[in-house]
């Protein structure tokens, strides 16, 4: 009856079935009584209303018997959320890290790929790391689905039980681009794991360019191509020096894009606004991002040709 692509589905599903099951009993049985009650007590069988006496026992009763049914459901849920907080021992640990709109994952040994592959039957941790704003980490096949909130620590875990591709999905609003953000998730045997995770080239360092880490830390790639797509917000490549034509007040004029143009843009970016692109999208990054750290993503932006 159930699927057994994690270890999670049946707990889950049974909660859901039960949960399910009770509210659709009660929402047939009360239909029936309050249509009955309807018939019984319509106001051309009893012109004249009378006094019903109240019934103790009846009362005790339809407190009671609703108290323990929503304890019983309490606990069948939260028996099958207590074991996904709690992670075995030999656990394969996995990054996956949000930014809008993608996924990456991290594994040990700085390899990163865009597909998260696992092994059958061995557990795995996944730790969820958001680049910018508030993601969800979401895999409906396995029943699992955990919050991936920027400078806070999360993780999920699971044991696939099946082979086979499994979608995985950001279950949280986080921008226009939000049902683009997919991923799969790939159950193989353990040997073919081994191998492609052998082949997996190591995470390129990006030339430890500390501008770039100014720029990912801050979530700047979410709106702001490196490659001379278009996005959001105009592309940084080609930026450094190069000549903008902009609108201030309903005015066009054309800037150049030097150090000031760069600052004024991190610190009041809604007063000069490139052509063509929407106004009080961006916030400002006044008192999160340093003036010395400005400096850097300047460097870095006359590295983009």
């Amino acid at each position: 009856m159930f699927s057994s692509a994690s270890n999670f589905v049946h707990g889950v599903d049974k909660a859901f079935l039960i949960i399910g099951g009770f509210s659709i009993f009660f929402l047939v049985s009360f239909t029936i009584i309050m249509i009955y009650f309807v018939v019984k007590y319509n106001r051309k069988k009893h012109p004249k209303a009378t006094q019903v006496k109240d019934n103790t026992w009846l009362e005790v009763t339809w407190t009671t018997l609703p108290v323990l049914l929503v304890i019983f459901m309490f606990y069948i849920g939260w028996e099958g959320f207590l074991p996904m907080r709690q992670v075995p021992k030999d656990a394969m640990e996995v990054d996956a890290i949000g930014k809008m709109w993608s996924w990456v994952f991290e594994y040990p040994g700085q390899k990163q790929a865009d597909t998260l592959v696992v092994p059958i039957d061995k557990a795995v941790k996944v730790n969820l790391i958001s680049r910018d704003v508030i993601h969800g980490f979401f895999v409906p096949a396995f029943r699992i689905k955990e919050d991936v909130v920027p400078g806070q620590t999360n993780f999920s875990w699971f044991i696939p039980g099946e082979l086979g591709e499994f979608d995985l999905f950001c279950s949280a609003y986080c921008g226009v681009n939000h049902s683009y953000m997919s991923a799969i998730v790939k159950v193989v045997p353990q040997k073919e794991f081994d191998k492609w995770y052998a082949a997996l080239p190591v995470k390129k360092k990006e030339d430890d360019n500390l501008g770039l880490k100014v720029i990912d830390k801050n979530g700047c790639t979410a709106c702001h191509s490196l490659d001379g797509k278009s996005s959001v917000g105009p592309t940084f490549k080609g930026l450094y020096g190069s000549q903008r034509e902009v609108t201030e007040n309903g005015k066009t004029k054309t800037l150049t894009a030097d150090s000031k143009y760069i600052t004024n843009s991190i610190y009041d970016p809604n007063k000069d606004v490139v052509s063509g692109f929407p106004q009080g999208v961006m916030k400002s990054y006044k008192g999160i991002i340093k003036e010395e750290d400005i400096k850097l993503v300047e460097e870095y932006l006359k590295s983009l040709k």
